[in-house]
């Protein structure tokens, strides 16, 4: 998804797509899970850590990238018939991938997560692309605010069976957490509830919903300190709102609140604001490399990482793990147990960046 179809690419949007993937392996890959700095851990219910903006500002990027890569198709006639089937069959790539790394490398068919990262993201690109194709913005809007009211007063007001009133200070007493262990099949990450589960997966939908609202302020202001004004009263406005509500319901990341959507797509309209500036006008492009490079391949190098856990972590083939003989050797040098876990997780990037690089040289771009 990170290609736009645009005559000239926004590489500011090819490098926050790439920072993100490269912030999303770090969070993911420390070299021991014992000793990881506070902020590279998600909030443990409440409130939000740097980590809890990974996710939203993917999913943000992946709305921007729908408004820049369908609209040139639509204002040069294409058939939405057929482009709703490529993204419906693209939808389905991306969810069946998100199988595949849950299964890999042991293939335990008995023991399946049906939701997760990628099958979110494709949740969030089916809907919202759909909705790119057959509606205009002000039923984004429209469908964007409503969704997040309802979902305030779902979550807010109405009893949870065998609970009773909503409890929002604690997991397991809301309703999103009671339908995920009713609904759901399969494995979910936290036993009894899934932080991807189905209910927050609406929410997660208006997160795209405001990405969509970006690429259309940049497709239609050609003046770029306009484009860059209006996107960022826009995240300021989304940011204070978050502010405003979190006081009523509460910015929360493991059930994607209403208020948590606010929060973080604010802060995606003035990344992307800050970051089109410096790059894409002023020219200073040069430190982009590392995120261009891994955004060309976003959902390459996310699987990639997920992948090779299997060779360079412990706990596979029985074997101790790089991850195990770092830290080991880093702490028996004398260095902090959380320093050497960070230190893993920048190598680990390296790694992963290895094929990447390779991939961005040879201009192989690998598409679903």
């Amino acid at each position: 998804m990170s290609e736009t179809n645009q005559t000239a690419r926004l590489l500011s949007l090819d490098a926050m797509r790439g920072f993100t993937i490269m912030a999303m392996i770090i969070v993911n890959t420390p070299g021991s899970w014992g000793h990881v700095y506070p902020p590279l851990l998600h909030a443990s219910w409440n409130g939000a850590t740097p980590t809890d903006y990974i996710f939203p500002f993917f999913l943000f990027i992946v709305g921007v990238s729908i408004a820049l890569a369908y609209q040139p198709r639509l204002d040069t006639g294409a058939n939405k018939s057929r482009l709703a089937k490529k993204i419906l069959i693209r939808s389905l790539k991306i969810y069946a991938l998100g199988i595949f790394l849950w299964l890999w490398p042991d293939f335990d068919f008995g023991h399946i997560r049906w939701v997760g990262v990628l099958h979110r993201i494709a949740f969030v690109f089916l809907a919202c692309a759909l909705l790119y194709l057959y509606t205009d913005w002000r039923t984004w809007m429209r469908a964007g605010v409503g969704i997040l009211a309802a979902y305030w007063l779902v979550m807010a007001f109405i009893p949870v069976p065998g609970i009773g009133q909503p409890d929002l200070s604690a997991a397991g007493m809301n309703l999103a957490n009671y339908l995920d262990s009713k609904i759901l099949p399969g494995v979910l990450w936290q036993k009894t509830w899934d932080p991807e589960g189905f209910l927050s997966t609406f929410p997660a939908i208006a997160t795209g919903m405001t990405g969509m609202m970006a690429g259309r302020i940049i497709l239609h202001n050609k003046d770029l300190y306009q484009r860059i004004t209006w996107l960022f009263l826009a995240g300021f406005g989304l940011f204070v709102a978050g502010g405003i509500w979190d006081w009523f319901f509460p910015i929360n990341k493991h059930i994607w609140t209403s208020s948590y959507v606010c929060h973080t797509s604010g802060l995606a309209f003035m990344t992307l604001a800050a970051s089109h500036l410096v790059v894409d006008v002023l020219g200073m492009e040069r430190w982009t490399a590392p995120g261009r490079i891994f955004g060309s391949n976003a959902i390459t190098a996310y699987t990639l990482a997920g992948m090779l856990t299997a060779v360079f972590y412990t706990g596979y083939f029985d074997k101790p793990g790089l991850n195990e003989m770092w830290m080991n050797s880093l702490t028996a040098a004398g260095l902090p147990a959380q320093l050497a876990s960070l230190t893993y997780a920048l190598l680990y990037v390296g790694i992963v960046f290895m094929p990447v690089y390779w991939l961005y040289r040879k201009k192989i771009f690998i598409r679903l």
